[in-house]
C-alpha cells in the first residue's frame, strides 16, 4: 500500500523523494476524480448547450472596481495559511517530515512565513486589480452558459461532499465518533461516499435552480461523471488502504510481510487465536469475526491470489498487526486476507461509467440517465455490502447497513424519476 505519494515512487520508480510525503494518496485520487469529473461535466453541458438543450443567462457585472478591503484581506489570510504551513515545514523539516498529516493538522507552523506569504498574496491581487481598474467602474452584461459555471459547481459539490461524507461517517460509527470526536472530524479517512452524494445534490440542485439550469438536463450530465468520479474515488481507498475493505476471506492468510498465501478455513481459527489481542479490539468475541472462504477456482486461475484476499500492508490507517523487518509509521498488515472490496468497485465503475457514456447520446428523454446512473450505483453497493465491513442497524429484525438502506432507496428512486421523466416527456409531446 502507498499512505502517501512518497511511497509510491519511492516503490514504482526508485526515488526517494520526502517533500512527496506531503500528498496523501487518497487525497491525490480524490482530486484527480474532481478534475476527471469536471472535464467530463463541462463537456456534457456543452454537447447539451449545443444541441439547445441548455441555455445560460445574462448577468451584469461591474469592472474596473479597485481592490476592496475585504478582497485584500481574505487574500492576506489566504497567504498567511498557506505561509505558515509552509514556512513551518521548511524551517522545521525534521519534525514535520515524520507525520506530516499530525502537523498540517496541528497549531504548529511559521509566522514569519505567514507573513510573507500573505503580504504577498495580499500585493498580488492589489495589483492584478489596478491594472484593470477604469477611471469611472462600468457595468456590463454578458451572457454566462451552464457549462461557466463547472468550477463553481465543483468547489460547491467538494465542500458539501465532504460535509455530507463527514456527518454520515460518524453517524453511522457514532460509538467511534463519541471516543474522539475531535479526531473523528480531523481525520482524512472516515468519508461515506453517499453522505457526500446528498448532501452535494442538494446544494448543486439549489445552485442550478437560482441560475435558471434545466435540473433533469443537469442530472443527467453528471451521471456518467459520478460515476467516473466515484471509481476513481475507489482507487484513492484501495491503494492508500484506508480500511474500506471487505470481511475476511477464511480461505488465505497474511504472514508477517504481508504475503498471501492459501490454507485450510481451519487455519483460520489458528490464526486468529495467534492474534487475539487484534481482534478482541474489534469484536465483542471471535464468534463474531465476519469472514467467508472462497478459493479460487480453476476458471479464474489466470488471476493472482490478491484478487480475492490481501492483507494491505503498510495500510494507511495502521490496522492490523506488526509487519516483520518493517520500522516507521505505517507497519502493520491484517494478520488474515479480507476481500478487497475497492478494488471490486473499481472495476465495476468504470465499466458502468462507459455504459452510461454510451447511452447518454441515445436516450432523449431528460432525467432518465439518471435514472439508470441511480439503479445501477444502488444495485452494484448493495451487492458489495454483502462481503464490506460496515456497521448494521438492527430495524424490525433485518439487520441493513446504512449503505443498503440508501442504495435501495437509490435503485427505488431511480425507477420512479425514469417512469416520472417519460410520464412527463409523453405528455409534454402529446400537449404540443
Amino acid at each position: 500500500m502507498y499512505p502517501n505519494l512518497y511511497y509510491a515512487f519511492k516503490d514504482l520508480l526508485g526515488l526517494d523523494l520526502p517533500f512527496l510525503k506531503l500528498f496523501q494518496t487518497f487525497g491525490f485520487f480524490v482530486a484527480i476524480a474532481f478534475l476527471a469529473g469536471a472535464y467530463i461535466l463541462s463537456s456534457e453541458l456543452k454537447r447539451k448547450e449545443q444541441m439547445g438543450l441548455l441555455h445560460g443567462i445574462q448577468e451584469k457585472i461591474i469592472i474596473g472596481k479597485p481592490a476592496g478591503i475585504s478582497e485584500l484581506l481574505l487574500h492576506c489570510i489566504l497567504g498567511f495559511v498557506l505561509g505558515f504551513k509552509i514556512g513551518g515545514v521548511v524551517f522545521n523539516w525534521a519534525e514535520a517530515s515524520q507525520d506530516f498529516q499530525s502537523y498540517i493538522l496541528s497549531a504548529k507552523g511559521s509566522f514569519l512565513g505567514g507573513i510573507i506569504l500573505g503580504a504577498v498574496f495580499a500585493f498580488m491581487k492589489y495589483r492584478s486589480a489596478k491594472k484593470q481598474e477604469l477611471t469611472k467602474p462600468e457595468e456590463r452584461t454578458m451572457m454566462v452558459m451552464p457549462h461557466q459555471r463547472v468550477p463553481d459547481i465543483t468547489v460547491q459539490a467538494a465542500i458539501a461532499g465532504l460535509i455530507g461524507a463527514k456527518i454520515f461517517h460518524n453517524l453511522e460509527n457514532w460509538n467511534d465518533f463519541v471516543q474522539d470526536p475531535i479526531g473523528a472530524l480531523t481525520s482524512f479517512s472516515g468519508l461515506t461516499f453517499y453522505g457526500g452524494l446528498i448532501v452535494a445534490a442538494i446544494v448543486i440542485i439549489r445552485y442550478a435552480k437560482s441560475k435558471n439550469i434545466n435540473i433533469l438536463h443537469l442530472i443527467d450530465s453528471s451521471a456518467p461523471t459520478l460515476m467516473l468520479a466515484y471509481g476513481i474515488g475507489r482507487m484513492g481507498c484501495h491503494f492508500s488502504g484506508d480500511g474500506d475493505w471487505g470481511i475476511y476471506n477464511s480461505s488465505y492468510i497474511t504472514d508477517a510481510t504481508g504475503h498471501i498465501t492459501q490454507a485450510d478455513p481451519s487455519k483460520f481459527q489458528e490464526v486468529v487465536k495467534g492474534s487475539e489481542q487484534f481482534f478482541t479490539r474489534q469484536y465483542a468475541s471471535l464468534e463474531q469475526i465476519p469472514h467467508a472462504p472462497f478459493v479460487k477456482p480453476d476458471a479464474l486461475s489466470f488471476l493472482p491470489d490478491w484478487f480475492f484476499a490481501y492483507g494491505y500492508p503498510h495500510n494507511v490507517i495502521n490496522e492490523g498487526v506488526q509487519m516483520a523487518g518493517c520500522s516507521g509509521k505505517y507497519c502493520s498488515v491484517l494478520p488474515v486476507s479480507v476481500y478487497p472490496t475497492a478494488l471490486y468497485e473499481i472495476i465495476v465503475c468504470l465499466l458502468l461509467f462507459l455504459v452510461l457514456w454510451g447511452i447518454r447520446k441515445k436516450v432523449n428523454v431528460p432525467g432518465v440517465v439518471f435514472g439508470i446512473y441511480l439503479m445501477m450505483n444502488g444495485a452494484e453497493r448493495f451487492f458489495i455490502e454483502k462481503i464490506r465491513v460496515n456497521t448494521k442497524y438492527d430495524i424490525f429484525g433485518f439487520h441493513p447497513t446504512q449503505a443498503e438502506i440508501i442504495s435501495t432507496l437509490m435503485v427505488i428512486g431511480g425507477a420512479v424519476l425514469i417512469w416520472y421523466s417519460r410520464k412527463v416527456f409523453t405528455a409534454a409531446k402529446t400537449s404540443s
